[in-house]
């Protein structure tokens, strides 16, 4: 279980590092290619929206097939796509390229979920979800740093080079696993599941809990990966840093997750799981809320650890319930949940770059803390037992 874990891990790694490594390029694609930040900033939403909408297509995929293979398919195709982005020659070719990028990376995340959640008890699952968790909080880290000093060495070109090495490597390594590990191996259902499995998404839409975590997982993407996207290119700008600064300082996001994760056993036993979300939310509140106002690099870097703190004690929260709440249906459950997740994200960067344009940077972060304020304590409510 340890190395299947592990491995699953990894692919959460490539995951979360391709999802943040245009973060801290927006100034270099911009210049390149002639636009604005705000213009740029496609290149996000365009991997987060397909991300997002291919879920409905990922999820079933799983069900047929089985998760792990599915995975390892999808790594193999995602090497391609970040190939492609490192020889876009427009940025309407590095769009589509990150488009394809999203809708294989996709898969990554919710199947590892959905495959926990088939192998592991509730009562142990939270715990294991944060660990799971820790080779996205260092993918988060790696995009962006790496990204960043990557692009101000070899041009911002290279990091998908590097993302695109690392895909294949993780699909080799997913399917030396199933070769050996009969869980990793076990295969999905007959040939009807995929048509079963989608015609089981419209119902589940139904079900009053779940309706409440996919509008919660909306707004977490649009308030938390929304503001996320533009908080390198603010460093840069207000602070007169290079990309790879601005990315190594980003990297105290992950650092955040990363002593939640720690700690994770231990806060689950002393706060419960409405003491967690509460103080997620509060962390989230104060990160962005500071981060607007921060008159220095290093209180804005302890603002980011806040928000990474913040973020992944609520979202381990909500995650765990979506594991949870239609255990017979969990792969289309968990795959609705990434859907809304990232077309929330898709949404939030889109009115981020509006705000951008128009405001400037800050606005986009002060915003960001008053929907958050909301998100916690509708949250509070749900987990009290309101509907």
């Amino acid at each position: 279980m340890g190395r299947a874990v592990f491995l699953l891990s990894l692919a959460a790694f490539a995951s979360a590092a391709s999802l943040r490594a245009t973060d801290p390029l927006l100034p270099l694609i911009a210049e390149e290619y002639g636009v604005t930040a705000g213009a740029a900033s496609a290149a996000i939403t365009a991997f987060a929206l397909s991300y997002g909408l291919l879920q409905v297509v990922c999820g079933p995929l799983g069900d047929r097939y089985g998760r792990y293979r599915t995975i390892a398919a999808a790594a193999a195709v995602s090497a391609f796509g970040s190939a492609a982005c490192a020889i876009a020659p427009s940025l309407d070719m590095l769009v589509a390229a990150r488009s394809v990028s999203g809708a294989t990376i996709g898969a990554f995340i919710p199947l590892a979920l959905a495959w926990i959640g088939d192998t592991v008890v509730y009562e142990k699952r939270q715990p294991l979800l944060a660990r799971f968790l820790v080779g996205q909080m260092a993918g988060v880290a790696f995009g962006t740093a790496a990204a960043g000093w990557l692009a101000e060495h070899f041009g911002w070109r290279s990091i998908f080079f590097a993302l695109s090495g690392l895909l294949l490597l993780i699909a080799l390594l997913l399917v030396l696993e199933m070769r050996t590990n009969p869980l990793a191996a076990r295969g999905g259902a007959g040939r009807g599941a995929i048509r079963q499995s989608i015609q089981r998404m419209p119902r589940l839409l139904l079900h009053r809990q779940l309706q409440v975590l996919l509008a919660t997982g909306y707004a977490e993407g649009v308030f938390i990966f929304g503001a996320l996207a533009f908080v390198a290119i603010y460093l840069q700008r207000r602070y007169g840093i290079g990309p790879g600064l601005a990315g190594t300082l980003v990297t105290a996001y992950a650092a955040g997750g990363l002593v939640y994760a720690l700690l994770a056993r231990r806060a689950l036993r002393r706060f419960g799981e409405r003491g967690l979300a509460t103080l997620g939310g509060l962390a989230l509140v104060i990160g962005y809320g500071g981060l607007a106002f921060a008159t220095s690099s290093p209180l804005a870097t302890l603002c980011i650890a806040g928000v990474g703190v913040g973020f992944y004690m609520l979202h381990t929260t909500v995650q765990t319930h979506v594991t949870h709440v239609a255990p017979q249906e969990r792969g289309s459950a968990v795959a609705l949940f990434a859907t809304f997740l990232f077309l929330g994200q898709a949404s939030g960067v889109w009115l981020g770059a509006q705000i951008v344009d128009t405001l400037g940077l800050a606005p986009v972060f002060a915003a960001a803390a008053v929907g958050l304020c909301a998100l916690t304590a509708l949250f509070r409510f749900y987990l009290s037992g309101g509907t």
